[in-house]
């Protein structure tokens, strides 16, 4: 097999002759990933459990036994989900220069001949294969996501929960079998003498074979290698953060336009969904209902306003990583529950008047429909509801995520355990 390569095999080898290639490098871009990827792994599980899959409206629904130990999403602090869903959109486009720097270092490795030596080396191959694989495909239709470019032909959030799971095991995988020689590449080589040689020589051959037979001649030092990644990575930065920022820096987010400022005034912040884009038509005929076991009451907007209000300065965050903080007012969930009838309700079921779309309705656990903070929202930053963003009433709900903090309520009905 050493002997009959496949047909072009050792002259595609032979082309990565970059002097700059070596376990050193490789392991400098493996050691920012190992630091970084957990994160981007934690935070999007975490999203995933914030959209209360025990009530069956996390996508996907049905995972078997790569289900979630269940728990009820806190409400405190506030800005948990504005910071989880933040952090995995926002660190996930950062690390993407140094992913692909981290490919281009090992990508020999791809042409290696014959494909197995040992049990050892085939494990790992495989490991590499579905972490290259699972880390492109998820980047892939993240960025999609959040562009709002559904091309896949398949549904995102089931294929990028699953590929989440099959990123993870090759992660974790690949990290068992490399980490000890990762830690020995780093000790061989100094960072801050790294950083201080403006000329490069390649490093020792190596068992991997990472470094080149026949190195060509240098044309960037590893030194500029490193600083072109990190200024790729801080541009992203740049172009991502101010999706979580309101004001000026919320127009700097070249990267997210779901998450600039799309207008001025009392309502001039980030919308998700449309009411055009809804079918949302709004008449002067809208009633609330308001369901409890044994009682139903129905409430105009005038009537919601003549309730005892509430005002608080809560965020909303969207699954594609933006999010805003503004100043609500209106009736507290827990007041329309006691309204009827129902002290201490296990849940709440609410419909939108959108009448299609995976978001049209929500299930509000117990400890979110009691909060004092969680509003059916009247009135934003001193002013009307405007269409986009819900009116004639919405929720909103600490830590909530935005999609179910749904918007053009038709509907409340108020569970207990006996007919929740």
């Amino acid at each position: 097999m050493d002997r009959y390569p496949p047909p072009g095999a050792r002259g595609i080898a032979g082309r990565w002759r970059s002097p700059l290639r070596g376990p050193w490098l490789t392991s400098v871009y493996g050691a920012v990933l190992l630091a970084g990827l957990p994160l981007v792994i934690i935070t999007g599980l975490l999203d995933y459990a914030a959209y209360s899959p025990q009530f069956g409206q996390a996508f996907p629904g049905d995972v078997g036994w790569l289900r979630l130990p269940p728990f009820d999403w806190p409400t405190r602090p506030s800005w948990l989900f504005r910071v989880t869903q933040g952090l995995h959109v926002t660190l996930g486009i950062i690390l993407i220069p140094v992913v692909l720097a981290k490919l281009w270092s090992v990508i020999p490795k791809l042409f290696d001949w014959p494909p197995a030596r040992s049990l050892a080396q085939v494990l790992e191959r495989l490991s590499l294969l579905l972490l290259v694989g699972g880390i492109l495909f998820q980047i892939g239709t993240g960025l999609l996501n959040i562009q709002y470019a559904y091309l896949f032909g398949f549904d995102f959030y089931t294929a990028h929960y699953f590929g989440a799971w099959v990123f993870t095991a090759a992660f974790v995988v690949h990290v068992a079998l490399r980490l000890p020689r990762l830690v020995s590449a780093l000790r061989s080589r100094p960072l801050r003498r790294e950083l201080h040689t403006p000329t490069i020589r390649p490093e020792p051959p190596d068992p991997d074979g990472l470094v080149p037979a026949r190195p060509d001649t240098a044309t960037i030092s590893r030194r500029g290698a490193l600083t072109l990644v990190g200024g790729l990575s801080v541009l992203l930065a740049a172009l991502t953060v101010g999706q979580t920022l309101d004001g000026v820096w919320r127009r700097t987010a070249l990267l997210l336009p779901r998450g600039r400022q799309p207008g001025e005034g009392p309502n001039g912040f980030p919308v998700n969904r449309s009411a055009a884009a809804a079918g949302v038509q709004m008449t002067d005929g809208w009633r609330l209902t308001v369901r409890g076991k044994d009682r139903e009451v129905t409430l105009g907007r005038a009537q919601l306003l003549a309730m005892r209000q509430h005002t608080v300065r809560l965020p909303i965050g969207c699954v594609e990583g933006w999010s805003t903080l503004q100043t609500w007012t209106g009736v507290r969930l827990r007041d329309l529950a006691a309204l009827v009838g129902v002290s201490a309700p296990d849940s709440a079921h609410v419909r939108s008047l959108e009448r299609a779309g995976l978001f049209n309705q929500a299930t509000l656990q117990a400890n979110q429909v009691l909060d004092g903070d969680s509003l059916l929202a009247l009135r934003v930053n001193g002013a009307d509801l405007s269409l986009d963003h819900g009116y004639p009433a919405r929720v909103i709900v600490p830590a909530l995520p935005g999609v179910h903090c749904t918007k053009w309520v038709a509907d409340i009905v108020f569970r207990t355990g006996s007919d929740a």
